[in-house]
């Protein structure tokens, strides 16, 4: 009797410490956080761009789009030129309001269930000065 109740003890205590080893992992284990990234509208020299011109996120991620130089701009994601074709995805992403104003910020976060691959965006008043940017969403 004394060895199955030490037997049964022992295999109990084991039990708790696989449970609190495993639990702890959990509790701090580092998440992963999404990010947010900047993307000027204009360069600070006032050149007709968007700065970075191209960027790679996660979905889940944000794009803080501040208003630079040599307003008005905009973002607004071409419906032909996305992973699914789609002008409801574009519609989803864009910022047609050009805003005025050095400073200004306007933000996209990219949808968790985003499509995986290139998403070309650009700004309406300065599309034809070449004012055009990708994004890439990764997988």
């Amino acid at each position: 009797m004394k060895i199955i109740a030490s037997s049964l003890r022992r295999f109990s205590l084991a039990l708790l410490t696989i449970f609190f080893v495993v639990s702890s992992l959990a509790v701090f284990a580092p998440s992963a956080s999404a990010e947010t990234y900047t993307v000027k509208l204009g360069s600070d020299k006032g050149m007709l761009v968007f700065q970075p011109k191209q960027l790679t996120v996660k979905p889940g991620d944000t794009i803080e789009w501040l208003n630079n130089k040599v307003p008005p701009h905009n973002v607004v994601f071409d419906p032909a030129k996305n992973p699914a074709k789609s002008k409801e995805v574009a519609k989803d992403l864009s910022h047609k309001k050009l805003l005025m104003s050095p400073g200004q910020k306007t933000t996209t976060t990219i949808p968790a269930d985003a499509a995986p691959g290139e998403y070309t965006f650009y700004c309406e008043p300065h599309r034809g000065a070449g004012m055009v940017g990708k994004v890439t969403v990764e997988g």
